[in-house]
């Protein structure tokens, strides 16, 4: 996971932020009770994401209290409670994932990064353990991902929807575990398709000049031969496409509560986050 599935906070309600920042905190929280202090850097984004819809889709309701933020005493924070496992659904994600893209760091990252990365693989690992045993179903979606994803680098026939089809699938079935019936279990499997394939492609977008000058994978590069071909109207177009699936499943997903944190976060934070990482020169 990446980290670009966020808020747009200009467009949101302050008690909405307040909501959102509080189940952030809650998920930092979560990570730092159930794996380590340390566990906590790895906090991202979209796993918040993860752990908000399920909140959304919870029968009871989640409140909120004050607490003390373990990095900065001085600070309170809202944390929730009655969460049920939303939040320690969010922290296995979060720590299956995060080892999963060290090893990927350890096998093509440079040489510095690839020390760096090996220096704290048994932190990851102990953590990486507790997380399989409390969720082996996330582990076998995400390991069968990595292991994918790999083998379609090797391929003499890859092109960009090869590429992007692990991760894609990889949330397809994570957000299909979480269905109540057929109808939902349809509807979360496109959700999590496009939803999975868009972080992909925005990954790669981001990425297109750094793997450019290092030489790395990149889907783009792949599909225009170099950089200075590359068409960034295309790519938008490309991304958008997911961006616009994604929204068309999101909106047949029943949902009690979040709703404007989450539709902020459909409708304004990924588009934001794609123009700012396509037209780096609009960003706002």
């Amino acid at each position: 996971m990446f980290g670009y599935v966020y808020i747009h906070k200009p467009e949101l309600k302050v008690k909405d932020y307040e909501a959102y920042r509080g189940v952030y905190c809650s998920l930092c929280k979560t990570l730092g009770k159930h794996y380590s202090v340390f566990a906590r850097f790895i906090l991202n984004y979209d796993c918040t994401f993860l752990s908000l819809l399920l909140l959304s889709r919870n029968d009871g309701c989640p409140g909120f209290k004050k607490g003390r933020c373990p990095f900065n005493p001085m600070k309170k924070c809202n944390y929730t409670f009655k969460a049920d496992d939303a939040l320690d659904k969010g922290a296995a994600l979060t720590v299956i994932t995060s080892y999963y893209k060290l090893l990927d760091s350890i096998a093509d990252g440079g040489v510095l990064k690839k020390a760096g990365c090996t220096l704290i693989r048994p932190f990851f690992s102990s953590w990486h353990k507790k997380a399989e045993r409390n969720f082996p179903e996330y582990e076998t979606i995400v390991k069968e991902m990595f292991f994918s994803q790999l083998e379609c680098e090797k391929s003499a026939e890859i092109c960009l929807d090869m590429a992007a089809d692990p991760t894609a699938k990889m949330l397809q079935n994570i957000m299909k575990l979480e269905a109540k019936n057929e109808t939902e279990e349809k509807v979360f499997a496109q959700f999590g398709y496009h939803l999975g394939r868009w972080i992909y492609l925005m990954d790669a977008a981001a990425d297109i000049d750094d793997d450019s000058k290092r030489g790395n994978f990149n889907p783009f590069l792949l599909k225009y031969g170099e950089k200075s071909k590359v068409d960034i109207e295309e790519v938008n177009g490309i991304i958008s496409q997911s961006c616009y699936l994604l929204t068309k499943a999101y909106e047949l997903i029943d949902k009690k509560r979040f709703t404007d944190i989450l539709d902020n976060i459909i409708y304004n934070g990924l588009p934001v986050k794609q123009r700012n990482i396509i037209y780096p020169e609009r960003k706002s």
